[in-house]
């Protein structure tokens, strides 16, 4: 019998190893953030377990371990995005990949294969709920990302077809999330959550019990219930399956910048003025105008940020570092950045103001306009119709990523022991068990909590 990696493409496994390095990365950095400490406060966890809490070398059962590190892994919206599915995918999938794979025993080409083929899953769901389905309200990271992370742990542990069904059918049961709490704590609770509840479901159903199999079109089911009847199209999440894989085109969208994908062109747009005339002094700054697509700014206008994880939904604070200082870091989002007197000065001169006269793709709109009228009276003006890194056909060089995640890790391990990890996922098809993965990336000293303001 063929083994089912096999069938695997070439490049989906390229870019399924990408994926984990880029969540792992982005999880350890996390990891000395407040919230997915809190989260383990909450637990009171005992110590006992064979999975990793990443940051520490403290062990939980699997599903307190995808609870914790998959809020890690979203706490910083360092992440990787999925077109198709229309949020954070491999923030869910990959902590409950990597708690269910040190439970079980599994090897790295098992967890590839499962990545791939949740990536997939959730790609098609998404495909038959949205855009109508996030602009709702919901928020897909969790409520269509749960059913990618139920089939990527029941590929990876070898659930039997039935039991594969049953868990998907359960996972109708266990989404949830609303875009209401974007800019706090509990939108990185959405990853962890999900990563968790999908993990869940396939335990359960794996053990045999039960859920109704037709818990994704019955009246009073997932499509209906999440959607409203005639907003959504089924057809969408079965057409040319795998064909091409997801994961390979349209591919994930990587982030080079620590804050919301939806105000990531508005920052390169503001990046390429930055590169043709230089940071801007903010006394020179008479007006900026962000043109995003509507539908981006319901969560991404925010003139007046409050806190620092409302800062990486606003729009207007995010253009603004970029044209003053050049970058937009994990720096501006720490340490009450938001709150310096010269953004609190300057913000008020930045608007953001629904694209008009240009072009979008309407199922993905993430291009943008940014206008400066400077105090001299000269506009400068860039525009950008996708950021870099959003698909696969134009992709963040993997040194650019390769470095991002030396930059995480080396929030918590040594740079010799960030490179050995990143060279461990590397080789990940031929990793017999995760488990010497995962003992490769606990600190050797404890980790200094930062404290979110």
């Amino acid at each position: 019998m063929v083994p089912k990696f096999a069938l695997v493409p070439p490049e989906a496994v390229y870019w399924s190893k990408v994926a984990v390095l880029d969540t792992l990365g982005v999880m350890l950095a996390g990891s000395c953030e407040e919230p997915p400490h809190i989260v383990e406060e909450v637990l009171g966890l005992s110590g006992k377990g064979d999975c990793l809490i990443v940051g520490s070398d403290r062990r939980a059962g699997p599903l307190d371990a995808a609870l914790i590190n998959g809020t890690a892994a979203h706490v910083l919206d360092f992440d990787n995005t999925a077109a198709h599915m229309g949020g954070h995918v491999s923030a869910v999938m990959v902590p409950a990949l990597l708690a269910a794979a040190e439970a079980f025993d599994v090897s790295g080409r098992d967890l590839l294969l499962g990545h791939t083929v949740g990536y997939e899953v959730g790609a098609r769901i998404g495909q038959a709920v949205n855009f109508y389905h996030t602009e709702l309200g919901w928020h897909p990271t969790w409520t269509v990302g749960v059913f990618a992370v139920t089939a990527a742990c029941a590929r990876m542990l070898n659930l039997t077809t039935e039991q594969t069904e049953t868990a998907l059918a359960m996972a109708t049961s266990l989404s949830g999330g609303t875009k209401a709490n974007f800019g706090t704590m509990t939108k990185s609770l959405h990853a962890g959550s999900c990563a968790r509840n999908g993990l869940q479901a396939v335990l359960l159903a794996r053990k045999g019990f039960t859920a109704n199999p037709n818990a994704f079109e019955h009246k009073q089911g997932f499509f209906n219930v999440f959607n409203g009847k005639g907003n959504y199209d089924v057809a969408k999440a079965v057409a040319h399956w795998a064909d091409p894989l997801d994961i390979v085109a349209p591919g994930a969208s990587y982030k080079l910048y620590p804050c919301c994908y939806s105000t990531h062109a508005a920052i390169e747009a503001a990046l390429s003025i930055v590169k043709q005339h230089g940071t801007l002094d903010p006394q020179q700054i008479a007006r900026v105008e962000s043109h995003t697509a509507d539908v981006r700014l319901l969560h991404t206008d925010r003139p007046d940020p409050n806190s620092e994880l409302d800062a990486k939904f606003s729009v207007q604070y995010c253009v603004l570092r970029a044209l003053i200082d050049g970058k937009v870091v994990m720096e501006h989002f720490e340490n009450e950045a938001y709150r310096e007197a010269v953004i609190r000065e300057t913000l008020p001169r930045v608007q953001a103001i629904p694209l008009q006269g240009m072009s979008f793709d309407k199922e993905d709109p993430f291009n943008a306009l940014v206008k400066v009228t400077l105090t001299d009276g000269r506009t400068l003006e860039s525009s950008v119709v996708f950021p870099l890194g959003r698909t696969s056909a134009n992709p963040i060089a993997l040194a650019d990523l390769q470095a991002k995640f030396e930059n995480c890790a080396g929030r918590v391990l040594t740079a010799k022991t960030a490179k050995a990890v990143a060279q461990c996922v590397d080789g990940m098809e031929s990793l017999k068990s995760v488990r010497d993965l995962m003992n490769m990336a606990v600190p050797s000293k404890p980790v200094q909590i930062r404290r979110s303001a």
